[in-house]
């Protein structure tokens, strides 16, 4: 396993991450996930070297985090513990701004630092910590409740001061949004949506937390699985799954499913080559690239969680890399 300092905070994270948005269930994921057997994928992920989990309040209303607690319990010596803050989900919840309807509940915006210090609080104890290693604001304030960015980071400032947390950062902020945060307080990383079928981020956030020496955490890295290959043709999902909405994972759809299929078919020299996976091809790749430090991979089992550690060790050449770069680029937008 490779590991990189999460910016300028002194932590070293693996270069693969846990992501555990799936272990958090839900309509949105299909088959519900098993608490055990994620406790279970957690433990490999650290018996093979991984130390960055993470994890958010969001991620099935809390119980994501408190997979994880159960996890790490005995192994926090072992974990670099990334959370986030942001989203509000409560029964009745009015505070924040609007965000969407998810799971059959609404979703608020809010980086209010009464909130935040209220989320930092329920984190802690679902997660059985003391202290959190890489706190993230899950998503920018929005109109009509926009907070200050500069009031937000002064919270998580104090938050820093009072021991509770490590480090800061921020998830899914525009490079203006990235900007504003940085000058306001001490940023360790920006956590975004990359993928080798969605490069939007190398003409701007890429290079900038390059240039500023900000970690990033990548996710949807393996596009929800459709990166590994075992996705195939006949594999079905409902409308109210993600990789079911046509307007959030476009390449589901069925002909653009089959672009994808093929060109990872192509690879399969590659992967023989390096006697790896495809999934492990994709995520040394994305690994590899200018700006990209850390890449976030969920896992449902333990197999999955060791497979997906397994690419932190994984070298690829320049040559390897633009091909593959070079097929991405040939494949296309999705239709």
């Amino acid at each position: 396993m490779q590991y990189r300092t999460l910016g300028k905070s002194g932590i070293r994270a693996s270069i693969i991450g846990l992501g555990t948005w799936v272990t958090g269930g839900g309509r949105v994921w299909g088959k519900d996930p098993d608490d055990a057997e994620s406790i279970r994928a957690i433990q490999a992920s650290i018996d093979a070297g991984v130390n960055l989990i993470d994890t958010a309040p969001a991620y099935g209303f809390g119980r994501s985090e408190e997979v994880v607690g159960k996890a790490i319990k005995g192994r926090r010596d072992k974990v670099v513990v990334a959370t986030k803050c942001g989203l509000l989900f409560g029964e009745g919840e009015t505070r924040g701004s609007f965000f969407c309807p998810f799971d059959g509940r609404v979703l608020r915006r809010s980086l209010r630092p009464d909130t935040i210090a209220e989320e930092v609080e329920q984190s802690l104890r679902r997660l059985g910590v003391d202290c959190i290693d890489l706190y993230q604001t899950h998503w920018p304030a929005i109109d009509p409740e926009k907070t200050p960015i500069a009031d937000t980071m002064a919270c998580l400032m104090k938050l820093k001061d009072e021991g509770k947390i490590r480090a800061i950062g921020v998830s899914n902020v525009s490079l203006a949004e990235l900007g504003e945060n940085e000058r306001a307080g001490e940023v360790a990383s920006d956590q975004l949506r990359y993928s080798i079928l969605h490069r939007n981020p190398e003409s701007d956030i890429l290079p900038y937390c390059r240039k500023r020496g900000l970690a990033t955490l990548t996710y949807m890295s393996l596009e929800q699985g459709l990166l590994t290959g075992k996705v195939g043709m006949d594999r079905k999902f409902e409308k109210d799954e993600w990789r079911g909405n046509e307007a959030w994972s476009p390449w589901y759809k069925l002909e653009n499913r089959a672009r994808v299929l093929a060109m990872l078919e192509s690879w399969r020299p590659l992967a023989e080559k390096h006697t790896c996976t495809i999934a492990q091809l994709v995520i040394a790749w994305t690994a590899a690239q200018p700006g990209a430090t850390h890449v976030l991979c969920g896992a449902r089992n333990a197999a999955q969680a060791a497979e997906n550690a397994a690419a932190g060790a994984l070298r690829l050449d320049a040559a390897d890399m633009a091909a593959m770069r070079k097929s991405a680029i040939e494949l296309g937008q999705p239709a």
